[in-house]
């Protein structure tokens, strides 16, 4: 089972997918961490790297290679990140999308790395633009075009095992023969 969450900076992804691949004993692929390696491995911290892939598309480029290749690849997978639900594409059984307010998300990322909620707020916003620039200028894809996904749920409103319960309901209760077709995804971009 390959299963997909997506979404914005703070919007619980980690904790859901973490949750998720514990509860499917599914292994946990993250986004995320893959881009702090390689903003640590080049000797920067993930916002300046951030920054840097404004300029050198092949920092986006490298990593979503990496993500899309493990999600055709994996069989028995969680994989998170803003793009998983595109990147794998067909390949994926569910995809999910977790959002919540930019003040929430914010805070929380002011509360995991010990920074000012306003500043996390105010980088969060710039992050979430230039990502989404890079994404449609890069691959096409409206970030905000939620359609692809199986579900989407506001973190905000429930606790996360709550969240978990939501998606693990609607895993179990699938029914295949039931089924009139996933959305498909367009994702017109041959990686190297």
């Amino acid at each position: 089972m390959l299963l997909t969450v997506s979404g914005p900076p703070g919007s619980g992804k980690s904790t859901t997918a973490q949750l998720l691949a514990s509860r499917f004993d599914l292994e946990h692929v993250s986004g995320g961490d893959i881009f702090r390696e390689l903003a640590d491995e080049r000797g920067y911290t993930p916002l300046e790297f951030n920054k840097l892939a404004e300029e050198d598309e092949q920092i986006d480029i490298d990593l979503d290679k990496r993500l899309r290749e493990t999600a055709l690849e994996g069989e028995q997978l969680v994989l998170e990140s803003r793009l998983a639900g595109w990147l794998a594409g067909e390949a994926a059984d569910f995809r999910f999308w977790l959002d919540a307010p930019l003040e929430v998300r914010g805070g929380r990322i002011a509360e995991r790395e010990g920074k000012d909620p306003q500043r996390a707020v105010e980088e969060t916003a710039a992050r979430e633009s230039s990502e989404a620039s890079r994404y449609e200028a890069y691959y096409g894809i409206d970030i905000r075009d939620l359609t692809i996904y199986d579900l989407s749920v506001n973190t905000a409103r429930w606790e996360p095992d709550a969240v978990l319960d939501m998606f693990v309901t609607a895993i179990e209760s699938y029914d295949d023969a039931s089924d009139e077709g996933k959305t498909p995804v367009e994702f017109a971009y041959e990686f190297e």
